[in-house]
């Protein structure tokens, strides 16, 4: 059964706004732009999350998800144990879209900062939904694997078509996906992550992961 929540804002974490926009330490203008791009943001953001939890169909090296095919060597050493996995799409809104369109003709350096504002406030919703499902979890005795999306590792943007038909993704939230697997709104994550008995601690995500020539290899949040 598909789910659908809208979530308060996750804490701000300028940190992270640094490290998208590609700010090497702080300063006084630097610091400015971001307060004033976070108090002009939080009026159109919004935060909605779509999921489902669905069983591992691991047969002859054929990996499923109840019923998407996912024979991807990634998505198989991420949920590694678990016998369900956590699909799930979470967006910030289309109005957020046009403040960064509007800023592109404006004033591009505002646009940048928005940007790196809507990549921080996207996945720190994914970070903040999967915090609220370990706390419903851990009354099972169970957790959530670090989760991995299409694109990363082996595994192909063209999954995308199957999460967004399984979840419904156009009327459970209002995300879509064009031809070119895009998705509108941009700032919006698809995710898997799996459902075990015990997990990885956070700063164990770099350990578990193969890409090594990452420049973010070793961050922790």
């Amino acid at each position: 059964m598909i789910r659908k929540i809208a979530m308060e804002a996750p804490a701000w974490n300028k940190r992270e706004i640094m490290r998208y926009a590609r700010i090497r330490g702080a300063d006084d203008v630097y610091e400015k732009m971001i307060n004033n791009c976070i108090k002009e943001a939080e009026s159109v953001l919004s935060y909605r999350v779509c999921y489902m939890v669905l069983p591992v169909i691991d047969e002859a090296q054929a990996l499923c998800l109840g019923n998407i095919k996912a024979p991807y060597q990634t998505i198989k050493k991420a949920i590694k144990n678990a016998q369900e996995v956590l699909l799930f799409a979470a967006t910030v809104g289309a109005p957020f879209d046009r403040l960064i369109q509007k800023y592109s003709l404006l004033e591009p350096s505002k646009a940048l900062m928005m940007q790196a504002i809507g990549a921080e406030r996207a996945e720190s919703l994914c970070d903040a939904f999967c915090d609220m499902m370990n706390t419903e979890l851990r009354r099972d005795g169970k957790s959530l694997t670090p989760r991995v999306s299409p694109g990363y590792g082996d595994i192909p943007m063209e999954m995308q078509r199957d999460i967004f038909t399984v979840l419904d993704c156009s009327r459970q939230i209002g995300l879509t996906l064009d031809e070119s697997l895009l998705m509108s709104p941009s700032k919006s994550v698809t995710a898997i992550a799996g459902i075990v008995e015990d997990c990885l601690p956070k700063n164990e995500k770099c350990n578990s992961c193969d890409k090594t020539d990452c420049a973010y290899r070793g961050y922790l949040k």
